[in-house]
């Protein structure tokens, strides 16, 4: 299981980011369960730490991010009790830190662990089956399980509005960390990583030397400002690096519906693509599913794979999805389609890459 972290008010949704009755809270962050679907993760399986985040990522773009230490390997392995964690790649560009750790000496098909720890908050109800399964005495836990871990930057706990903790699901027997919002860190620091296993006393600490080239490209356009009259949209920001691309923006106003997102159906919240000047489509790290009425006002920043090469142009591409407003399923989802989108050409937005 996955487990995402964000300090954001929890939504209600389904399938792809769900909170459930069990879900606890990290500080201020609420932890609720996501996927990759099975196609994915086995097209994933042979690709480095920087393509398995987003499908499509170039050679040149792993090559230019291990030059600039964006990507690493460290290699590093702590072994107590027999069981042995090893951080097998590293990621940090600045924006988004990621780790993968490695695990050894157990058999278990799992890594992260599904017990809750006493004095565990919960949104639902903490009586529930769910939580009495996994509210289990620690001596009576099975040992190897690796519990949420700790990041320190030059010693310091790492603060952070949005995260993941879980099963790394294109690989066996590893646990992936990424912090993907709300990080504030330099381009330079020394990174510690505590964490627990069940049945082991010992703490498995890790101190990794954090350098990187910060290159990225800053687009903030002016005059961003896209409308029909009833919705309209602001580019506040694009950042391009070789790992990832963000797209941050402000959205306010009634989502248009089409001709077939009326009656019994409905139009979605509006999701953005990024296209560049070459026509190729950037893939999202994660799509969320909100499965309720669209709101009227929205702050996006969201992360997606990134360019070849760093475009002359890019295009947004505005879209929906179309609901049954019963129960909120999404016309055309499968395990391979978000769903059948709706795009909103008159809200199309191209801005130059300069």
């Amino acid at each position: 299981m996955t487990r995402t972290a964000s300090k954001q008010k929890p939504n209600l949704m389904k399938r792809t980011i769900m909170v459930a009755s069990a879900a606890a809270v990290l500080g201020a962050g609420v932890i609720g369960s996501g996927f990759i679907s099975p196609v994915m993760a086995d097209s994933l399986k042979n690709v480095p730490l920087v393509g398995t985040i987003y499908k499509g990522t170039s050679e040149k773009s792993l090559q230019a991010a291990k030059q600039q230490g964006i990507v690493s390997e460290p290699n590093m392995s702590v072994t107590h009790d027999g069981v042995t964690l090893t951080v097998a790649e590293l990621l940090y560009d600045g924006d988004r830190l990621s780790v993968i750790l490695e695990r050894e000496g157990v058999d278990l098909k799992a890594t992260a662990s599904p017990y809750i720890a006493e004095g565990t908050k919960f949104i639902g109800d903490p009586d529930s089956e769910y939580v009495k399964s996994r509210m289990i005495p620690e001596k009576d836990q099975k040992k190897g399980y690796i519990q949420t871990p700790t990041l320190l930057a030059d010693g310091k706990k790492m603060e952070y509005s949005e995260a993941v903790f879980g099963d790394y699901p294109v690989k066996d027997n590893a646990y992936r960390v990424e912090l993907s919002k709300g990080l504030k860190l330099p381009d330079q620091f020394e990174l510690t990583i505590q964490a627990n296993v069940t049945g082991v006393k010992e703490t498995f600490e890790f101190k990794i030397p954090v350098n990187i080239d910060n290159k990225a490209v800053v687009v903030k356009p002016k005059n961003a400002t896209k409308s029909d009259g009833q919705f309209s949209y602001t580019i506040k920001e694009l950042k391009i690096s070789p790992v990832s691309t963000r797209l941050v923006l402000d959205s306010k106003g009634m989502v248009p519906a089409s001709p077939e997102q009326k009656g019994e159906y409905g139009p979605s919240m509006v999701y953005y693509d990024i296209v560049d000047d070459q026509g190729n489509v950037l893939t999202p790290s994660r799509f969320e599913y909100f499965h309720s009425k669209p709101k009227t006002e929205y702050q996006i920043d969201k992360l997606y794979s990134p360019f070849n090469e760093t475009p002359k142009s890019i295009t947004i591409k505005p879209f929906t999805l179309t609901v049954n407003q019963k129960d909120w399923s999404v016309v055309g989802q499968d395990k391979d389609s978000v769903g059948d989108k709706t795009y909103l050409k008159d809200l199309e937005m191209t801005i130059p890459v300069k």
